[in-house]
């Protein structure tokens, strides 16, 4: 009997790259290939790339000729790169890095068993040429889901499949295959961004927006509470447009609450949403309905308006701070996290002082910045004005420095609250380590716990903060023994 294939896939970037890995990982799977965790381990190593921004298509380079130096020392036979960078450079990253032995864009995942074995055979298979993927879709957003069947879309799987096509878990399997033991696990609600943004190019390689139906949606979700996971994270490139191709901009309202009835969810988080598309309704529901937590991952990118405009979005410091002043209303406790940009075109030192006096009233709980630099393809790109790479470094060093220290003043704020940790790592020498609502994964900090008796990863904890450590907070369970809620202290 011939020894099993064997894959790994090693994903960079986003939440999105980790759902799009998981597909891959259901599709070999169900021809057939072994998944392992290790590059070293696998003929073939597949990495997920991105090509979001330049420092994240250096570490996919990075991780590509990582994995090329295993070639010759053991298993591995051949490197192939897929996802955002590869789709978005096709046939010129192939000739630029010959070190892969295959550039694979988003076209060709369905077939990914048959492109990843003509590779391992030594064959060729020719990289695409790059198109602008907003192309592929009617423009009127109406029209789009009857052409979605035509286009490739990552992280669309079908979710009722026949037989043999996905992990057995009943009618209800995704197209996918679960890479990690982990409680929480991300769901694509929509791709691609219909927002024109001047500095972005995410649209031109992902395309037009396009919604997942609802019912795939929470079958996905029912399948990955079946298999232990007790949050899952909407993602998507805006998931304040989800619905709008489905002639309901208000579906994200509807479809929560039934997300939350899953058997076995313990929370639903959901990311990506834009400011200037935030509705009294949906504020609402986020900040009413149990098991949906109160985070809200907002795109402010900046707040002064005259940067704002020519990023081609909307919005000042006063509205934005109106907008955090109507969530806290509502939900005292909520989380808001945001991304920053520095230094864009034009922006002046009363541009940059208006930021920095939106951040220190807009009391949020995690902040990321980032210096501008030009991405090809964009029109922020062809601007005027540009500011000296030594000024968008200082400023960058500024807010970064002020955004630690107002992060970590908000965690302070937290001291004494009731928090509802869900418990992800047990290690004896480390300790007990978790996440409450205000925290997504990777981005936001984390809560260490002072007990771990009776604690297993995915159990949910309520517990009161006693400190904190930068953005990181300090938390003490609310039980001795058995949480409050189990049949063991019921008796």
């Amino acid at each position: 009997m011939p020894e099993r294939r064997t894959v790994a896939l090693v994903t960079l970037g986003c939440a999105r790259n980790e759902v799009d890995s998981e597909e891959l990982a259901g599709r070999l799977e169900a021809d057939g290939w072994q998944l392992v965790e290790d590059a070293e381990d696998a003929d073939v190593a597949v990495v997920n790339t991105c090509g979001f921004v330049e420092a994240a298509k250096k570490d996919s380079v990075d991780a590509l000729l990582e994995a090329n130096d295993l070639k010759g020392h053991g298993r591995t036979q051949a490197v192939v790169a897929v996802g955002c960078m590869a789709e978005r450079y096709g046939k010129e990253l192939a000739e630029a890095l010959p070190e892969a032995d295959g550039v694979l864009g988003f076209d060709d995942y369905t077939d990914i068993s048959d492109r990843l074995q003509t590779i391992l055979n030594g064959g060729i298979h020719a990289s695409h040429t790059p198109r602008d993927r907003r192309k592929l879709l009617p423009i009127s957003p109406a029209e789009r889901q009857d052409s979605a069947a035509s286009v490739a879309l990552p992280g669309h799987g079908p979710v009722d499949l026949p037989e043999g096509l996905a992990p057995a878990s009943g009618p209800r399997a995704p197209l996918r295959r679960r890479l990690d033991g982990s409680p929480v696990a991300s769901v694509k609600l929509a791709s691609g961004c219909d927002r024109r943004c001047s500095f972005c190019a995410i649209p031109s390689f992902r395309g037009s927006f396009i919604s997942r139906r609802p019912s795939d949606v929470l079958n996905e979700t029912r399948w990955l509470a079946e298999q232990g996971v007790k949050e899952i994270m909407l993602v998507s490139e805006n998931n304040t447009s989800y619905g709008k191709d489905l002639g309901d901009i208000r579906l994200l309202e509807s479809l929560l609450p039934e997300l939350a009835e899953v058997d076995g969810l313990e929370r639903v988080r959901v990311s990506y949403l834009q400011p200037a598309e935030m509705r009294p309704g949906l504020i609402d529901v986020l900040t009413s309905t149990p098991k949906v937590a109160p985070y809200f991952d907002l795109s402010f990118q900046h707040s002064a308006p005259d940067v704002l405009r020519s990023m081609r979005r909307f919005g000042d410091t006063d509205r934005f701070l109106e907008l955090l002043d109507t969530i806290r209303s509502k939900a005292p406790q909520a989380g808001v996290r945001s991304n920053f940009i520095v230094g864009f075109p034009g922006e002046s030192e009363a541009d940059f002082a208006e930021l920095e006096r939106f951040l220190n009233h807009a009391r949020l709980d995690a902040i990321g910045v980032f210096g501008y630099s030009d991405e090809e393809g964009t029109e922020a790109a062809t601007y005027d004005r540009k500011l000296d790479e030594e000024v968008v470094a200082e400023r960058l060093a500024q807010v970064s420095r002020l955004a630690e220290e107002l992060v970590s003043q908000r965690a302070e704020e937290r001291l004494g609250e009731t928090v509802h940790v869900l418990v992800e790592s047990v290690d004896e020498t480390e300790g007990v380590y978790g996440r409450g609502a205000h925290q997504a994964p990777e981005t936001d900090g984390q809560v260490l716990l002072t007990s771990g008796e009776g604690l297993t990863v995915g159990r949910m904890v309520e517990a009161k903060v006693v400190g904190t450590e930068g953005v990181d907070l300090v938390a003490e369970p609310l039980f001795q023994g058995a949480p409050a809620w189990s049949e063991e202290a019921g008796r």
